[in-house]
């Protein structure tokens, strides 16, 4: 499954995980895109209320940059840097170019949509 991650008026394409979050979040979707106002965090990522709890499989995780997570099961985590922590995976940004521009040093606006393929 695919899912559109916009960002600052760029569109980027993820390649979403296999588990109960995932799905949850994607139902989400099914009547309108997600809106999520995110605050950076740490220097390596920004963060947003999702305003719903989803299903986690939290596991310790190394993110990388263009990871996107659960995390405390509301939370949705998107990385331009790396960090450790326990978070259930939901995806990965395919295509990292303009990624870190887009995201910015503020905080942003990210719209997550489904996509077909």
């Amino acid at each position: 499954m695919k899912l559109n991650v916009e960002v600052n008026g760029t569109t980027f394409t993820a390649t979403l995980e296999n588990n109960a979050a995932v799905e949850a979040f994607m139902e989400m979707m099914r009547e309108a895109p997600v809106v999520i106002e995110m605050r950076d965090y740490s220097g390596f990522e920004k963060v947003g209320s999702l305003g719903a709890s989803l299903p986690t499989s939290n596991s310790q995780t190394t993110t990388q940059a263009g990871d996107i997570v659960l995390y405390n099961g509301n939370q949705i985590v998107i990385f331009y840097g790396s960090n450790s922590w326990s978070y259930t995976r939901l995806g990965k940004i395919d295509d990292l170019t303009g990624w870190e521009e887009a995201l910015g040093s503020g905080d942003v606006t990210v719209t997550f949509s489904s996509r077909s393929i």
